[in-house]
């Protein structure tokens, strides 16, 4: 017969009990031990030989062991959950399996280094990377169809066109995440010299100062841009930096979110899916992530710009071509056209036909705001800037401004006009905080 068993210890932190288990040999050498160390462990004996006191006596203990055993393994399994991502959400697959496959980067290792991208190979380095425990891990990246409470703050902007425009703006804990990811891996990946936005050392100014002196500029849109990219691309992109499939799969979730619509059942608000998850408009990696994404594409559209003796630029989803002013052969702006819609489709875009635009010599020329006609450099219209000394002249004299016009929005036009005339932008700014009273 077996000893008295003795009163079960309390559970043990979570991360404390994963040590323990590991250093026992495991989830089962754990149980086995705890089962012998309480005395619970019952030796298997012929019942046959046993009185009835004694096959009584031997069922009880059997009993006390399974009761024993079925509560250890509840706790071992919460202690694996704590230090382990075993699920992600509904259609995730999920595996931390750190075996080679078939859509490994060749030479990813060496491809990670010469990015200089930090080493990540298990959850737990991404989480301690990130500054979060495991299950905060899980759940920034977690994939529900229908969700009672998200990690982003929707609001709206609105467009030239009249409609709004949604932006999901990240809560704390995932922005900070987010910009983790952003600085140390995304903005370490290859660009095309192509891309001009959300990069340091290039702007709408640089942008625009590709297509100066032109004799024809094509300007083209790609038809919801973020959308698009889902978190499969996105995926993509991290497996093509050299990470293997449960690292990519967590950082692709980490920066993409589920397009959502807010609905309410029975008094509880439920944000439910319409679709895959994609880059939302808000979050700090998306504009870079798409930079990385689009090198094939910026690279076929330069190539077949060079071509016809064009030049190419993009800046986020906006695509500029244009035509020097010394070019002498025919445009052929039928097949330019033609042929960048058909490699935007063939690269998983669309472009938007009614926003395909021409400018020629004979009107303004414009690219990203900034007019460049002419060979001189890039430069705010004269519109806008007549607009702005009003402005400031109606505050120098104390009268109210225009409906819809604001300090800060005073203030941005001249930080726009700054950029490109220094002179006339801090003559304007300091006119501006003149007027207000500013320092």
């Amino acid at each position: 017969m077996t000893t008295a068993p003795v009163a079960p210890a309390p559970s043990a932190d979570p991360q404390v009990l994963w040590r323990l288990i590991v250093q026992a040999g495991g989830m089962k050498a754990y149980i086995d031990g705890q089962l012998k160390e309480k005395g619970f462990l019952v030796t298997r004996r012929d019942a046959d030989s046993m009185s009835d006191r004694e096959k009584d006596g031997y069922k009880k203990a059997l009993k006390q062991e399974a009761d024993e055993r079925r509560k250890l393994r509840r706790e071992t399994w919460g202690a694996y959950k704590a230090n382990h991502i075993v699920h992600l959400g509904e259609g995730v697959f999920w595996s931390d399996d750190l075996a080679p496959d078939k859509w490994d980067t060749p030479n990813s290792e060496e491809r990670a280094a010469e990015n200089e991208l930090p080493a990540i190979d298990r959850p737990e380095q991404l989480a301690e990377l990130l500054g979060v425990t495991i299950p905060q891990l899980k759940g920034l990246a977690y994939h529900r169809d229908a969700a009672t409470s998200l990690h982003y703050v929707r609001f709206t902007i609105p467009k030239r066109d009249g409609t709004e425009r949604p932006i999901w703006a990240p809560k704390k804990r995932l922005k900070a995440a987010q910009r983790w990811i952003l600085h140390n891996i995304v903005e370490r990946l290859p660009v095309h010299g192509a891309a001009q936005g959300f990069l340091v050392g290039r702007s709408i100014l640089s942008n625009a100062a590709v297509h100066a002196n032109a004799k024809a500029i094509l300007k083209m849109d790609i038809k919801e841009f973020f959308p698009t990219v889902t978190v499969r691309r996105v995926k993509g992109v991290f497996r093509r930096a050299g990470y293997r499939d449960g690292i990519s799969t967590l950082l692709a979730l980490i920066c993409t979110e589920a397009p959502r619509e807010v609905v309410e059942v029975e008094g509880e608000t439920y944000y439910v899916s319409l679709g895959p998850r994609c880059l939302p408009q808000g979050a700090p990696t998306s504009p870079s992530l798409t930079n990385a994404l689009c090198m094939r594409l910026d690279r076929r559209l330069e190539g077949l710009a060079k071509k016809l003796g064009w030049r190419y630029t993009r800046y986020a989803d906006d695509l500029t071509f244009s035509l020097p002013a010394e070019h002498k052969g025919k445009p052929r702006l039928g097949t330019m056209i033609g042929c960048v819609t058909r490699i935007v489709a063939a690269e998983g875009f669309e472009v938007k036909a009614e926003k395909t635009r021409v400018h020629r010599t004979g009107g303004r020329q414009s690219v990203t705001g900034l007019v460049v006609n002419g060979d001189g450099p890039p430069r705010v219209s004269r519109t806008v800037r007549r607009q702005l000394r009003s402005a400031v002249h109606k505050l120098k004299t104390g009268k109210p401004l225009k409906e819809g016009e604001s300090l800060a929005r005073l203030s941005g036009y001249a930080a726009f006009v700054y950029m490109t005339n220094p002179d006339l932008g801090k003559k304007l700014l300091a006119d501006i905080n003149g007027a207000t009273g500013a320092g």
